[in-house]
């Protein structure tokens, strides 16, 4: 789960991390009311959404005035703002953050993360603040340090140190940041993140540090001991059809083909996608109803898909191990006649009680195709796309 920029600097604030004054605003009148409480007359109006490059998209913008500011902020709220990481539709701004303008000396990046290669809480600095991370560790990887903390005695002061001398920091400047990237690192593990970044971290006109920016990424299996972080989650900047999936406990991720799936296990529907291309279909969405899956889980499941107006066919994969096969077999009955399907469907069943399960299928009197064989049933749902309309 991420979180907005003013949110991820709220955070920042209570562990101590120093950030610009600030507030949100949802509308214009709210702009105007963070710009007089911060004073000064010029400021920079930060749409938020969950994506990066905002400033080339035209997401930041530096405002003299409380004109510029009204029009500026009219302009953006509303608006979806299209990054090279939203995709051609963009991503909706709903709130602005309003800063004032900082003179800066340097900018600097600091990220904390997993490392899983090396199962260790990962710390990485960079000179090359401002910058994508993965663009300066493509062409100057000498401008990024790392230090790993130790599972037993966390992050220690003296790697800090040495991240500071590496971005060849001032004497004055390197206790400051031994304390913030301490900070960071706590607030990593407090709030069982699974990446935080400043990007830029900035040495002021007063040599001060200070956050610029801040990205922050929840580990979603950690959501329920994460309550009030969990609150935040602002659904508008996801996709509908996968925050509808998460609501029902199914795991839901859309793709750009026309032939919907749905399976209980996430390597058996990697598989399912992989037959449906070796055959030359295309997967319309990866729909995991998990090994527990229930009737009214896939009659949800069922739902979803149809709301992807793309879908010309649906194959439906199950492995009845934990799950009995005569269950879901009913409860893609009840889909089936619920939703008042019209869309080919074309059932596999494996497993526990299937010969029951698939004379269900047959008995039911519904336009249900049943399957032998994995490959079988890819082939039948890549012929029924192609021969349907929806």
């Amino acid at each position: 789960m991420n979180l907005h920029e003013y949110q991820a600097k709220q955070l920042f604030a209570e562990h101590g991390i120093p950030v610009p004054p600030g507030g949100s605003a949802r509308s214009v009148d709210e702009a105007l009311a963070r710009a007089h409480e911060l004073g000064g007359d010029t400021w920079m109006v930060k749409a938020q959404v969950h994506a990066g490059a905002r400033g080339k998209a035209g997401g930041i913008k530096k405002v003299s005035g409380l004109d510029e500011l009204k029009s500026v902020t009219k302009a953006m709220l509303g608006s979806r703002l299209v990054t090279h990481q939203t995709g051609a539709a963009g991503l909706p701004v709903n709130t602005v953050l309003i800063e004032p303008a900082q003179r800066i000396a340097r900018e600097l990046y600091l990220g904390v993360l997993v490392d899983r290669a090396r199962e260790r809480i990962v710390m990485m600095a960079s000179s090359a603040g401002g910058m994508a991370i993965e663009e300066v560790a493509a062409t100057q990887p000498e401008k990024i340090f790392t230090v790993y903390a130790n599972p037993v005695t966390d992050l220690q002061p003296f790697q800090c140190r040495q991240l500071a001398f590496g971005l060849k920091l001032d004497a004055a400047q390197v206790n400051p940041f031994t304390k913030l990237a301490l900070a960071l690192y706590q607030l990593f593990v407090d709030k069982d993140l699974s990446l935080v970044e400043i990007n830029p971290l900035i040495v002021g006109g007063d040599g001060a540090l200070l956050a610029l920016d801040a990205k922050v990424n929840v580990d979603d299996n950690a959501e329920y001991r994460q309550a009030a972080l969990a609150a935040l989650r602002d659904a508008t900047q996801e996709d509908a059809k996968e925050h509808a999936a998460a609501q029902h406990g199914l795991n839901y991720i859309t793709l750009e083909g026309d032939i919907a799936c749905m399976v209980n296990g996430a390597g058996l529907a990697m598989a399912t996608m992989d037959l449906i291309k070796l055959h030359g279909g295309e997967p319309a969405n990866f729909l995991d109803v998990g090994g527990t899956a229930t009737a009214e889980r896939v009659t949800e499941a069922f739902k979803l898909i149809l709301s992807d107006t793309k879908v010309r066919a649906i194959l439906v994969n199950i492995f009845g191990g934990i799950v009995r096969c005569d269950l879901i077999a009913e409860g893609i009955i009840k889909a089936v006649e619920e939703t008042h399907m019209t869309i080919p469907v074309v059932v596999r069943l494996e497993g526990t009680r299937v010969d029951e399960g698939k004379k269900l299928l047959r008995d039911s009197g519904l336009a249900i195709t049943a399957a032998e064989s994995l490959t079988d049933a890819a082939q039948k749902a890549v012929a029924f796309a192609k021969a349907g309309k929806r």
